[in-house]
């Protein structure tokens, strides 16, 4: 959510902003409705003062019994009683527009991410490791589960429809076991705090984080009106809304393992083989609520963390800078960690993330208070995937995989796999 202040303050600014997006200008039209809300108020203010005024000058008249001027102010004040009325239903539906029209603007980008339209326009950052060479075709992740007889996406979709899988044994475990390393190395490591949030939440808690009201067609509805969550940033970060944190409190960092649902509504024909693309997938995710000026050393710091997984995982990546064209609606700079697939022969997003300024704290009034200061600020904050579980449980078989079709088992991994140290038939 963007602050209609600073709009007014610096409307070219903003505009280039949206440029960058691709957008057309709006610091206009968004300046006028706010002109219409504020006449509104002030006509309220003026009249509510005149009605006050009145209202005493009439318990004189009737104490001195004064007939004529009692009636007089009477019907004035029924005159201040239509236009306090008029200019509330003016402020209120001006402002209802003004809001709708911030709302469905996306954050800003920062300065140095670099303009583009679409994910050929990232800019490269840095690699880690260096792809495996293989002395037989490497098989993609769906050879490999179907080969060992553990992924079975032909029986979920008997179940389901597309999009789906159900993984059996060893399998199974690995992806269970991916997700408590990851939380381990968070928490012990990273200073993240466990959580285990709401996997429904309500119309506030998307619209907070940014899902709402724009991307609504990409996320599954219940019957009773909660949404099931793209991701747990959503439930983690509204942890903070509606709240003056105190100062001392921050950092906050936190970290969950949850179920993550997409309808994947803008996504026909894409990704439609195996695993990437998924209706239902496991992911841990990280969320950093942090005071203004740490925010963009934190978005270092949790790029890091996430690399981290993928190191110990001994899976090779590189990091992208997007651009503002791939960059998500919330975010003012994003990296996106991808991790190289032999079968693809080319590197596939693994992790986003994200520092998302004060745009989502505007939308769930998120502040703190700093100390020696008495009015609150907005917080920031930032998320990121650390990492999807599905995605790096195919690059785990995929990178790890042997010319027979077994899988060998990463040696950070084999303690959460009861010292297994290969997945065969």
């Amino acid at each position: 959510m963007h602050d209609i202040k600073l709009i007014r303050e610096e409307p070219a600014q903003f505009d280039a902003g949206l440029a960058k997006r691709s957008l057309e200008a709006q610091s206009g039209r968004l300046i006028n409705l706010d002109k219409k809300v504020r006449e509104a108020k002030t006509r309220q203010q003026e009249a509510e003062t005149e009605r006050n005024t009145l209202s005493k000058q009439i318990g004189r008249a009737k104490a001195q019994g004064d007939e004529d001027e009692f009636n007089r102010l009477r019907g004035e004040v029924d005159r201040l009683k239509t236009v306090l009325e008029e200019a509330s239903e003016e402020a209120r539906h001006y402002g209802e527009a003004l809001n709708q029209h911030l709302a469905a603007l996306p954050n800003l980008p920062e300065d140095g991410v670099p303009q583009g339209a679409d994910e050929a326009d990232n800019a490269e950052v840095r690699r880690w490791g260096e792809p495996k060479s293989y002395d037989f075709k490497p098989r993609d992740h769906v050879d490999l589960g179907e080969g060992l007889g553990q992924m079975d996406f032909e029986k979920a979709a008997e179940l389901s429809g597309s999009r789906f899988v159900a993984l059996k044994g060893p399998l199974a475990r690995l992806e269970r076991a991916l997700a408590q390393f990851m939380l381990d190395v968070h928490t012990t490591q990273h200073d993240y705090t466990e959580v285990s949030p709401p996997f429904l939440v309500r119309d506030e808690a998307m619209f907070g984080t940014g899902q709402l009201p724009k991307f609504a067609e990409d996320l599954f509805r219940t019957t009773d009106d909660r949404w099931l969550i793209p991701t747990a940033e959503v439930p983690l970060t509204n942890l903070a809304r509606d709240t003056i944190h105190d100062e001392t409190a921050l950092p906050m960092r936190m970290t969950a393992f949850t179920p993550c649902f997409r309808a994947e509504a803008g996504s026909a024909g894409r990704d439609t083989r195996g695993m990437i693309r998924m209706h239902q997938f496991q992911k841990v995710e990280m969320v950093s609520i942090v005071a203004p000026e740490e925010s963009e050393t934190e978005l270092d710091r949790m790029t890091g963390c996430a690399e981290k997984i993928l190191q110990l995982l001994d899976l090779p990546y590189r990091v992208m800078l997007l651009c503002t064209g791939d960059m998500g609606f919330s975010a003012k700079r994003t990296y996106d960690l991808e991790v190289w697939l032999p079968s693809q022969d080319t590197y596939r997003e693994i992790s986003s993330c994200s520092n998302c300024g004060d745009f989502q704290a505007r939308r769930m009034n998120a502040r703190y208070r700093k100390e020696g200061e008495k009015r609150p600020a907005f917080l920031h904050t930032l998320n990121g995937s650390g990492v999807a579980v599905g995605r790096a449980m195919l690059a785990v078989m995929e990178n790890h995989q042997n010319a027979d079709g077994s899988i060998t088992i990463p040696q950070a991994l084999r303690p959460y796999m009861g010292g297994l140290d290969k997945i065969e038939v």
